[in-house]
C-alpha cells in the first residue's frame, strides 16, 4: 500500500481536531479513546474501505461496526469525509434532532452500519454480519457477494463477556473476513484498566482459533500491513492488537485516562491544534486538500461499483432464480407467500413442537432462515430444521443451522448482526426464562427496528421438575415492556404457524415467541390463522351476543379458561384467546371493542406468568397469574398447589362477580 506520509499526518490532525471540537461544543462526549483509535480508523477508511461513494447501502460494501459507540465523534468525521454527513451536523453533535447522537444509531446516519453503546454487543454483530456474508456468498456467488466485516473496539467492549463469547462462535466458525481492530490504550473512565483486569488478549483469542496481530496503532506502515496480513488469512478471523495512547496528538493530556470521558478544555484544544500544524483559532476545520486526498480513490471506488452492478445484470439475465433472489434481497422481501402446513383439529400437541415442524415446513419453501438454538436443538425442536437446512460450518458454507452453544446472549448480537447485513431471516432459540441473558440484544433489536426471531420454549412452571430456576415467571411482563417488539404466545398449533407466518413478515421490529412444553389441543375454531394475526379473537361464547363475562388468555391457559367457562353456571361466559397484546393494540377501535365491548366490565385474565401488564384489559375485573416464583415438582402437581385448575378459578370468578 502506497501512503502519503505528509497528508495522512495532516488528515489524522484534521480528524482529531474534529473530534476535540464536536465533544467541546457540545460540551459532552468521549474525546480521548476517540483519539487513539484515529489512526487505525483512518487507514482502514482511506486505503482499504470498500464502498460506494454515492450510496451508503449498497449491498457488497465492507461493513464497519464501531463497538466501542462512545468514539462516535471519531466515526461521524469519517463519515463526513466520506462525504456522507455534512459538516453542519458534527457541529450538531448530541443535540436534538441531529445526525450525530451520542452513540451510533443505525438507520438515523448514513454509513453508519450498527447502533452500538452498549459495550461489546458491535462485536457479536460483526460476527453476525461476517456469517451473513459468509453464506449469501455461497448462495450468490463470491462474484457478488465478496466483502470484509471490520470492527473496531476498545478495552471496555473486550471486558464484557459477550464479546468474548462472539468472538468464540467466529473462531469455531473460520470467519476468514473478519477484522477486528482492538485500541489497547489502556486507559477507561475509573483510571488505568491495569487496576481491575489483567486479561492477555492475545492469549484468550488465540486460544479462539484467531489469527492475532499486535502493532503500534499509531503507526501507519504497521496498520498497513496488519491488515494485508489480515486479508490474506482465509480461514482465522483477526485480531489487531493495536498499542495506542489514549488522547494521543493532545498538547499536554496524552495518556490521561480524564480524557476518556470529558471534552478536553480550550486551551488544550488550542494548543493541540497549534501542535499538529493546524490553525489553533479555528473550529471544525478541514481544507480542501484533505478533502481531494481523503477521496483520491473514489474513481477506482466507483469503476468497482458499476463493475459489480454489470456482473449482477448478466447473471439476472442469464439465471432466474439468481434474479428472483436478488429482487428479494433488495426489496427486503424475503419470505413471500409461506404455506402453512396442516394441523388436525384436537390433535394434542406443543407448541414447541408446532413450532419446529412449522419452522421446517418453511425452511423447505425458502433459503432465507439463518439462525439456530443455544444447544437446546431438542428441547427448543429446531432439529427438523437443521435437518432440513444444514449445518453452517468451516466446512460448509451453504449451511443455515447455527450452533451458538450455551450462549444466548452472543446468540441474540450475532442475529442482530445478520439481520443488518441483510439477505436472511434470523432466528435464535433458547427457554423463556433465558431471555434475561439476550435481553440487552433484544432491546437494540427493537431500537433498530430489526426483524429478528426470538423462540422461546419451556413458557411456564408447567416445566416442573427443573424447579424456580427454570420456571418463568416475570419474564413475559419484561419482555412485553420493550417498545417496538411483538411478543406472541400461541394457544396451539394453528395460531403458532399463523402467527410464525405473520412475523417472518414483519420488517421493521423483532417478535418473540413462547411456547409451551406440555402438550396443548388444536382449537376446534374456524378460521384461527386468520383471527390469530388480529392479537386476540373469541374462541368460545356468541360474538353477536353480549357476554357477563369475559376470559382472556394466552398460551396453555386458553384451554384451562375454556374449562373454567363450562362450569359457571347461570352466565353468559366469552372466552378470548389474546396471543399478542401488541397486535391486538394495533387494530381499529371497532374491532377490539367487538372482542372486549366497552360495557362488558367484569373480565379476568388468566395466564401462568406474573399478571404485570394485564390490568389495561381486565377493566374492573381482576388478574389470575403467578406473581411468586415456583417449585420443582411434576407439572400436575404444581397445577394444583398454585390453584391452575378449571374448579378453582371457576369458583373465584363467581365469588367475585359484582352483585
Amino acid at each position: 500500500m502506497n501512503l502519503n506520509t505528509e497528508l495522512d499526518k495532516k488528515t489524522v490532525a484534521v480528524i482529531r481536531s474534529l473530534v476535540m471540537d464536536g465533544t467541546r461544543k457540545a460540551n459532552s462526549g468521549h474525546p480521548g479513546g476517540a483519539m487513539s483509535s484515529t489512526d487505525m480508523a483512518y487507514i482502514l477508511f482511506k486505503y482499504y474501505l470498500k464502498t460506494d461513494p454515492h450510496d451508503p447501502r449498497w449491498l457488497n460494501r465492507d461493513r464497519f461496526v464501531l463497538s466501542a459507540g462512545h468514539e462516535s465523534m471519531l466515526l461521524y468525521a469519517l463519515l463526513h469525509l466520506q462525504g456522507y454527513l455534512p459538516l453542519d451536523e458534527l457541529k450538531r453533535f448530541r443535540q436534538w434532532g441531529s445526525l450525530t447522537p451520542g452513540h451510533p444509531e443505525y438507520g438515523l446516519t448514513p454509513g453508519v452500519d450498527a447502533t452500538t453503546g452498549p459495550l461489546g454487543q458491535g462485536v457479536g454483530m460483526s460476527v453476525g454480519m461476517a456469517i451473513a456474508e459468509t453464506v449469501l456468498a455461497a448462495q450468490m456467488g463470491n462474484d457478488i457477494i465478496d466483502h470484509y466485516t471490520y470492527v473496531l473496539a476498545g478495552d471496555g467492549d473486550l471486558q464484557e463477556p459477550i464479546a468474548l463469547g462472539a468472538a468464540a462462535n467466529a473462531g469455531h466458525f473460520g470467519l476468514g473476513k473478519l477484522i477486528l481492530f482492538y485500541d489497547k490504550n489502556n486507559a477507561q473512565i475509573s483510571g488505568s484498566t491495569s487496576r481491575a483486569d489483567s486479561t492477555d488478549i492475545k492469549k484468550v483469542f488465540d486460544g479462539f482459533g484467531w489469527q492475532v496481530l499486535e502493532i503500534d496503532g499509531h503507526d501507519h506502515v504497521q496498520i498497513s500491513l496488519a491488515i494485508d496480513q489480515a486479508r490474506e488469512e482465509k480461514n482465522k478471523p483477526t485480531i489487531i492488537i493495536g498499542h495506542t495512547v489514549m488522547a494521543k496528538g493532545a498538547a499536554t493530556v496524552e495518556g490521561d485516562f480524564h480524557t476518556h470521558g470529558s471534552p478536553l478544555p480550550p486551551e488544550e484544544i488550542a494548543a493541540t491544534k497549534a501542535k499538529n500544524g493546524l490553525p489553533a483559532d479555528k473550529d471544525f476545520y478541514v481544507p480542501e486538500e484533505v478533502y481531494t486526498h481523503f477521496r483520491s480513490h473514489y474513481k477506482t471506488l466507483k469503476k468497482e461499483v458499476n463493475a459489480w452492478k454489470s456482473r449482477v445484470k448478466e447473471k439476472s439475465a442469464n439465471d432466474a432464480a439468481f434474479a428472483k433472489k436478488f429482487e428479494a434481497i433488495t426489496s427486503n422481501n424475503l419470505t413471500p407467500d409461506l404455506q402453512l402446513p396442516e394441523f388436525k383439529p384436537g390433535e394434542k400437541l406443543a407448541t414447541r413442537a408446532s413450532f419446529g415442524k412449522t419452522l421446517a415446513h418453511f425452511a423447505q419453501q425458502t433459503d432465507t432462515l439463518l439462525g439456530g438454538s443455544a444447544d437446546l436443538e431438542p428441547s427448543n425442536n429446531t432439529k427438523a430444521y437443521a435437518d432440513v437446512s444444514g449445518e453452517f460450518t468451516r466446512n460448509n458454507r451453504s449451511g443455515r443451522n447455527l450452533s451458538f452453544a450455551v450462549r444466548e446472549f452472543p446468540m441474540a448480537t450475532i442475529l442482530n448482526g445478520i439481520a443488518l447485513h441483510g439477505g436472511f431471516r434470523p432466528f435464535g432459540a433458547t427457554f423463556l426464562v433465558f431471555s434475561d441473558y439476550a435481553k440487552p440484544a433484544m432491546r437494540l433489536s427493537a431500537l433498530m427496528e430489526l426483524p429478528v426471531l426470538y423462540t422461546f420454549t419451556h413458557d411456564s412452571f408447567y416445566v416442573g421438575e427443573d424447579g424456580p430456576t427454570h420456571e418463568p415467571i416475570e419474564q413475559l411482563a419484561g419482555l412485553r415492556a420493550l417498545p417496538e417488539m411483538y411478543v406472541f404466545r400461541p394457544a396451539e398449533a394453528r395460531e403458532t404457524a399463523a402467527l410464525l407466518q405473520f412475523a417472518l413478515g414483519v420488517n421493521n421490529k423483532p417478535s418473540t415467541f413462547a411456547f409451551t412444553r406440555q402438550g396443548v389441543p388444536t382449537l376446534e375454531v374456524e378460521n384461527v390463522e386468520e383471527k390469530a394475526k388480529k392479537g386476540a379473537y373469541i374462541v368460545d361464547g356468541d360474538e353477536n351476543e353480549k357476554p357477563d363475562i369475559i376470559l382472556i388468555a394466552s398460551g396453555s391457559e386458553v384451554h384451562l379458561a375454556r374449562s373454567v367457562a363450562q362450569l359457571i353456571q347461570g352466565k353468559k361466559v366469552r372466552v378470548v384467546s389474546m396471543p399478542s397484546m401488541e397486535l391486538f393494540d394495533e387494530q381499529p377501535q371497532e374491532y377490539k371493542d367487538a372482542i372486549l365491548p366497552p360495557d362488558v366490565k367484569y373480565r379476568v385474565s388468566i395466564e401462568a406468568a406474573s399478571t404485570f401488564g394485564w390490568a389495561k384489559y381486565v377493566a374492573n375485573g381482576w388478574c389470575f397469574g403467578l406473581d411468586h416464583f415456583g417449585a420443582s415438582a411434576p407439572a400436575g402437581v404444581l397445577e394444583k398447589e398454585f390453584g391452575f385448575t378449571p374448579e378453582n378459578i371457576a369458583k373465584l370468578v363467581e365469588e367475585r362477580y359484582p352483585q
